[in-house]
């Protein structure tokens, strides 16, 4: 994968198709290949570009910087070196946290946003000593002494306990596992420390997909249903059989999804059936 100077940062990325272009921004302790998927359906159609967040994947692991402000400045630096605003914006879980506030705080860089297993809140306050305790271990021991706790918590049951994904589990598992120790620890310390920016969800004004699987236990389906009804016209959709991974567990059904939202922000199809959230009341 190519690197490119962002804020002082080497930042892996890639660049592939043609077209009105998307930015996939990936979750914590995973990298741009977890939207393979996506990429491989939209890019006869559209100008695609994935990246990892720094200290993640196989972007350069800094001292600092892991807050979402500051990732959320990488992103706006990215989309404007490489020419691709206004963009369609497809964030998960940590990329959906980049993706609220660059929608927000930087309209004219962001065509359309779409919102996958995450959240305008803070962490939790019942999640962080467990994730506290996680995320010790991996920076003293490494990673794999932590990757039976941190798969279920990433995956959903259905993609959990299908026999026939034995080896996509033992692939993201190994994924996982991969991650640098040091830049990954400070990864999850900046998500956990996290504050939320839900008083900010009113400035959204543009055409906005919410998405969440039906098994997430890391960003329950709740979080998602509040936060679209704060945002203006948004959609709200449910993924059967996903966890909090849904782009590596369902890819066909939200590739679908994407596509689908993509082309009636394009002016080249309809929406989905569902409702918005602002219909719904």
């Amino acid at each position: 994968m190519p690197s490119m100077e962002i804020n002082g940062v080497n930042i892996s990325h890639t660049d592939a198709g043609q077209g009105t272009p998307i930015v996939f921004s990936h979750g914590l302790l995973m990298s741009g290949e977890m939207f393979s998927a996506q990429i491989s359906r939209l890019k006869d159609r559209y100008r695609c570009i994935s990246y990892d967040h720094r200290g993640q994947g196989r972007s350069e692991v800094t001292g600092d910087g892991y807050d979402m402000d500051t990732l959320t400045s990488d992103a706006a630096a990215l989309i404007e070196k490489l020419d691709a605003g206004p963009c369609h914006f497809v964030g998960l879980s940590m990329g959906g946290f980049v993706g609220m506030r660059l929608a927000a705080r930087h309209p004219e860089l962001i065509r359309s946003l779409v919102l996958l297993e995450t959240s305008a809140d803070p962490e939790p306050a019942e999640n962080v000593p467990k994730y506290r305790r996680l995320n010790f271990i991996a920076r003293w021991f490494g990673l794999g002494l932590v990757i039976k706790q941190v798969m279920p918590i990433m995956f959903g049951t259905t993609f959990m306990n299908d026999p026939a994904r034995a080896a996509d589990r033992k692939e993201w598992s190994r994924h996982i596992v991969g991650n640098h120790r040091i830049g990954i620890t400070r990864a999850v310390k900046g998500v956990i420390e996290r504050k939320g920016v839900f008083d900010e969800l009113g400035a959204i004004t543009c055409p906005t997909l919410v998405a969440v699987g039906d098994e997430d236990v890391a960003t329950v389906a709740e979080k998602s249903e509040r936060m679209a009804g704060a945002i203006k016209g948004a959609v709200l959709e449910h993924i059967p059989n996903a966890g909090h991974s849904s782009t590596i567990e369902q890819p066909d059904f939200v590739s679908d999804l994407v596509e689908t939202f993509l082309a009636s922000v394009d002016g080249k199809g309809k929406k989905r059936g569902s409702k918005s959230a602002a219909s719904r009341g």
